[in-house]
């Protein structure tokens, strides 16, 4: 195999498809294939034939909303009117993918895979921190708006209802 197709994945190019589906990280069964230079059809085949290595924490087949979404979110063309839902892999269900395939080629992009589906994790790890961080200042902020705001109340309650200051002392006119 020549190192230089595999650079045609590179780290950027792979973690565009993986994606989020019922709230885990997956990659879809025809980004794989061409991943691994095979038919759709041919994977998909390899995954039935071994069921049994692929639990529902490894692949599940995505449901007819879950794949509408994706037709809005990817466009129409790229899915060209398929007929058979596609199945969502996980990382493990990746990292089984490469021993039912059983290529060199397999093995070579799966390690790719791998390193891909880690860095998007740990991306979404430092976002879900950087988000925690905000809502933790929104809410010392909120507080210190009510400190603020009972401040000015207590400044209203003692102020004189009429007259005028002058030196201390009310006039009344």
């Amino acid at each position: 195999m020549d190192n230089n197709e595999l650079i045609l994945y590179n780290e950027d190019d792979l973690r565009s498809k993986i994606i989020t589906i019922r709230g885990v990280l997956v990659m879809i069964d025809r980004d794989l294939a061409a991943l691994y230079e095979v038919e759709t059809k041919y994977l998909k085949r390899q995954v039935k034939r071994n069921m049994e290595r692929f639990p529902d924490d490894f692949m599940f087949q995505l449901t007819r909303d879950e794949m509408s979404i994706l037709r809005c979110q990817f466009g129409t063309s790229r899915w060209r009117g398929e007929r058979y839902l596609p199945f969502a892999l996980t990382k493990n269900g990746v990292a089984m993918l490469s021993g039912v395939l059983n290529s060199g080629k397999a093995v070579d992009v799966n390690i790719k895979i791998m390193r891909a589906f880690t860095a998007v994790s740990h991306m979404m790890s430092i976002n879900t921190s950087l988000s925690q961080r905000i809502l933790n200042i929104e809410y010392h902020q909120i507080e210190t708006d009510k400190r603020i705001d009972n401040i000015f109340k207590k400044m209203d309650v003692n102020k004189p209802d009429e007259g005028i200051f002058c030196d201390g002392k009310i006039f009344d006119g």
